[in-house]
């Protein structure tokens, strides 16, 4: 193991036993280092390569805290990182992860959703087929998933979804375009989904979940 990665280890070995909780600042770089029996030069790069996936906070002349270590601020370094994979090939494996994730949102969305939010998501149906551009109807299917994954109460997989959401707008907005009879099914599927969604029927709601993710990523398959 590269003496990099394990001062990374050991400094992840403190936060995950709690000796080091959200918020807490760490002992000095000379003390730190000599308690794990590491170099200083070692800790340090330890430190910048934390802090570039956001479990660090590095606050020039106060010292180094752990981060809030929330889905959303963790999350972030991923979405970095698939906005510099941005071939076919990427998107369609994104797609594939979006297929496995997205009806389990539905799905406990199915158990958890409330009327209120069921009203939320018929009024962006509506919205959705008034939309004037394939533009207008993307966002507007970005915001109705992120609205049902909100529902399901798994702040996690609510981050992650809308973090993979991010690699497929343009391929849905081309095939928004290319594709004939494409926006009227969206709307139709998302309105299956609410429909399975307001009567509970967890297992309704995951297979219109399916066939609708499943569509956007049979398309481009079909085309690679």
């Amino acid at each position: 193991m590269a003496v990099t990665d394990d001062a990374i280890l050991r400094v992840k070995e403190m936060i995950v036993s709690g000796e080091l909780k959200p918020g807490d600042r760490l002992p000095r770089e000379a003390d730190l280092a000599e308690r794990l029996g590491l170099s200083r030069n070692s800790l340090r790069e330890a430190v910048k390569a934390l802090s570039l996936v956001r479990v660090l906070d590095v606050r020039q002349g106060d010292g180094t805290y752990v981060s809030s270590l929330r889905a959303d601020d963790l999350l972030g370094a991923l979405s970095f990182v698939l906005d510099l994979h941005r071939g076919e090939d990427s998107v369609l494996e994104v797609l594939q992860v979006r297929r496995i994730l997205e009806p389990a949102a539905s799905a406990l969305a199915a158990q958890r959703i409330t009327p209120e939010e069921i009203a939320t998501l018929r009024t962006m149906c509506d919205s959705g087929a008034e939309a004037s551009s394939v533009e207008q109807l993307v966002e507007h299917d970005l915001e109705f998933h992120r609205a049902i994954a909100r529902s399901s109460g798994n702040a996690y997989l609510a981050q992650l979804l809308d973090t993979l959401a991010g690699p497929t707008v343009r391929v849905r907005i081309w095939r928004g375009i290319a594709q004939a009879g494409a926006a009227e099914r969206t709307i139709a599927e998302h309105r299956a989904i609410v429909d399975a969604l307001a009567l509970h029927e967890t297992e309704l709601a995951r297979s219109w979940t399916t066939v609708h993710v499943a569509g956007v990523e049979q398309w481009l398959s079909d085309l690679t």
